[in-house]
């Protein structure tokens, strides 16, 4: 992993994409289980579990979100 992709994953945990976390995300609550999974420079995970029907997911983390973060990395 690189050192941009190791800080993109620090700058989402502060975000509240952390393991252990919930969030609403998709119109769906969900209890976070993993820290964020980059597969590529736009594609990036989370393991989840469905708080209604206890489903895990592995649910991606929106681009919206994920610029976000990039662009708060670049301003630092």
């Amino acid at each position: 992993m690189t050192k941009g992709q190791v800080q993109l994953c620090e700058r989402l945990k502060r975000l509240g994409f952390a393991g252990e976390s919930r969030l609403r995300l998709y119109g769906t609550e969900f209890e976070l289980l993993s820290d964020p999974i980059l597969v590529g420079d736009n594609l990036v995970f989370v393991d989840a579990i469905d708080r209604k029907s206890g489903i895990l997911r592995r649910i991606r983390i929106p681009l919206t979100i994920l610029s976000k973060a990039k662009e708060d990395g670049s301003t630092a």
